[in-house]
């Protein structure tokens, strides 16, 4: 009775554990891309200080959110840094602030002294700059990916699939969207500083990028400044396409349920 509920108990927890940090099994830290500006902030300047101040505090919230947005003053209100985070809305705290606190490091060597950047991780984006740019929209494109054509044979079902996965990215509501047909599923997600209809407008730029320039692929990624979407057929990752580790836990529930029983038995 006791290896029972042991058993059970842990069954418990691990499912309590998949159902909240599935997206952990993701490579969340993975570059994505990174944009700087040209020109630079002065080491000793009230900006400068205000832009240090907005790293502490974007690490701080990334604690406690998967979004938050801030304008740091402290050392002068003339130079504000205005700047934000976003993690995707499946990953869990704690992933969310280690992959903030990730991007944060890299700002360092990718963007030395820089007086605005944005840096974007598979899990998570952070951005500042000394111009107001929180609440625009931003349909600009920052970074696009293609998959692998399908054969021929295929290519018919699959565009059907994508193009029924996107539609339903177009027709959710929210600033975090997820679709599925077949075997095509699709992800878009907004910056948590735009409002419903600027999401809208931002995922559709996003879908017109993929359908127009990746045409008819296995798998594809558009990062717009204020939104992205993704999307991967099953096929994508059983061929071996780079495109993070599949966020799937099936094998471990049946690993451990495999072992349990073995316990049991003993």
């Amino acid at each position: 009775m006791h290896q029972f509920c042991c058993c059970f108990n842990f069954f418990f927890f691990l499912y309590l554990f998949s159902s909240t940090t599935i997206a952990s099994f993701d490579d969340y830290t993975a570059f994505v891309y990174v944009g700087c500006s040209e020109s630079k902030r002065i080491v000793q300047s009230p900006y400068n200080t205000n832009v240090e101040s907005l790293f502490a505090s974007l690490a701080n919230g990334a604690a406690i959110s998967s979004y938050d947005s801030f304008t740091c003053t402290a050392a002068s209100a003339a130079n504000p840094a205005y700047g934000l985070f976003q993690c995707r809305t499946d990953l869990a705290v704690a992933y969310c602030a280690s992959c903030v606190r990730s991007a944060i490091d890299q700002l360092s060597s990718l963007c030395p002294s820089a007086t605005g950047a944005a840096v974007q991780l598979k899990g998570c984006l952070i951005r500042y700059s000394d111009d107001a740019f929180l609440g625009k929209l931003e349909t600009n494109l920052m970074y696009r990916k293609c998959g692998a054509p399908p054969s021929d044979s295929s290519s018919a079902s699959l565009l059907g699939m994508r193009d029924a996965a996107f539609d339903d990215l177009s027709s959710g509501g929210g600033s975090y969207r997820v679709g599925a047909a077949g075997r095509v599923r699709a992800l878009a997600q907004c910056v948590g500083d735009q409002s419903g209809k600027q999401c809208g407008q931002c995922v559709a730029a996003a879908l017109a990028e993929l359908k127009d320039v990746c045409g008819v692929t296995d798998g594809g990624d558009a990062y717009l400044g204020k939104c992205y979407v993704s999307y991967w057929s099953d096929r994508a990752y059983d061929s071996g396409q780079s495109r993070g580790k599949r966020p799937y836990v099936d094998r471990w529930w049946s690993d451990l349920f495999l072992l349990c029983l073995a316990h049991l038995a003993l």
